[in-house]
C-alpha cells in the first residue's frame, strides 16, 4: 500500500497557485503499479480515491494510519470500476469476478478484500472510490445492464455523450458514494458543459480510454476565476465543491465520476452556462 493525504483550500488562496502548485494538490497520477495499491485520502468531504493494480499475487487493502481503524471499510462504503484486464475481488469470502467496465459496491463493515488479476499478462486496473459510511448496506456487482444509461449533448456542441449512472440512488442505496462513467462519442470532447458546482458535495473525475499521444485538458476554479489542468490517460483530479469540473480533450475519451457529500440527488447543480464562464 502506498497513499498520501491531501489537504484542502480556500478559493480565495486557489487564485494564487501556479501550474505546478495546481498538479501537486488537485491531480493524482501513476494510479496503476504492478502489485501495488496507491491511495489519496482527500480532506474534502474525507473520500479517497486509488488504483489496485494486481499482477503476480493477490492484494490485500488494508486501512491507512489516519484513518484509525481496524480494518479499511470498518466506517466506509467503497466503489470500484474496472478499467483493464478481468479482476477477481474477495470480500469476506465472496468472489466476485469484475470485468471491463463493471463496478463493485462494498458496503461497510467488510473486513477481509483482496484484488486479484484473472489473467498476469492482462491485469486488471481497479479504480477506486471511497466515502464515510453511517450504515452497513448490501454489496453488490454492477455491469453496464444494470446501469441507468443517458443519452446526452449533441455533435453540433461537440459533446454527444452517453452517461452510465452505475452506484446512484436509482441503482443501488449506498450512503452517499456515487459513481458512474460517461463515454464520449466520436467526433465529441467536450464533457459536463455547461457547468457547474454544487456545494453539497465534491466529487473526482478519472480519465481513461485516451489514445495515446492525445491529451484532456481539465477545467477547475470558481466559475469566474477558473484554472486548467492537462491531462493524460488513467489520471484523476479532485474537485472541490466549490469548483466547476469540466474538460474538453484532444480527442474522444472516457471518464469516471465519484462524488459524496450531503445528498444523492443526480441533478443537484449550479449550472453556469458557458458565456457565463470567466
Amino acid at each position: 500500500m502506498k497513499y498520501e493525504v491531501r489537504y484542502a483550500c480556500h478559493p480565495a488562496d486557489f487564485k494564487s497557485y501556479d501550474t505546478a502548485r495546481i498538479r501537486e494538490e488537485f491531480l493524482i497520477s501513476n494510479l496503476f503499479e504492478a502489485d501495488e495499491i496507491k491511495m489519496v485520502y482527500s480532506l474534502y468531504d474525507r473520500y479517497v480515491v486509488g488504483g489496485a493494480m494486481p499482477v503476480n499475487k493477490a492484494l490485500k487493502l488494508e486501512p491507512f494510519t489516519e484513518l484509525k481503524a481496524q480494518y479499511f471499510l470498518q466506517r466506509r462504503e467503497l466503489g470500484i470500476i474496472n478499467v483493464a484486464g478481468d479482476a477477481k475481488v474477495t470480500a469476506d469470502g465472496t468472489v466476485y469476478e469484475l470485468k471491463y467496465k463493471e463496478a463493485l459496491y462494498l458496503g461497510a463493515g467488510i473486513k477481509d478484500i483482496t484484488f486479484e488479476s484473472v489473467d498476469s499478462k492482462k491485469p486488471a486496473h481497479l479504480y477506486i472510490n471511497s466515502a464515510p459510511a453511517h450504515k452497513s448496506l448490501p454489496s453488490r456487482l454492477i455491469t453496464l445492464k444494470d446501469a441507468n444509461v443517458l443519452q446526452m449533448g449533441a455533435l453540433e456542441s461537440s459533446n454527444a455523450r452517453q452517461i452510465n449512472q452505475m452506484l446512484i440512488k436509482e441503482v443501488i442505496e449506498t450512503c452517499q458514494l456515487q459513481m458512474g462513467m460517461t463515454e464520449l462519442k466520436p467526433g465529441s470532447v467536450w464533457n459536463t458543459m455547461p457547468a457547474h458546482t454544487h456545494l453539497r458535495r465534491m466529487e473526482a473525475y478519472f480519465y481513461f480510454e485516451v489514445p495515446e499521444k492525445q491529451a484532456v485538458c481539465h477545467f477547475m476554479g470558481q466559475p469566474d476565476e477558473t484554472r486548467h489542468i492537462w491531462m493524460k490517460n488513467e489520471e484523476a483530479v479532485l474537485s472541490p465543491s466549490w469548483s466547476i469540473h469540466s474538460a474538453a480533450g484532444t480527442s474522444n475519451y472516457i471518464f469516471i465520476w465519484g462524488m459524496a457529500g450531503e445528498n444523492l440527488d443526480y441533478t443537484d447543480m449550479d449550472i453556469r452556462q458557458p458565456n457565463e464562464l470567466k
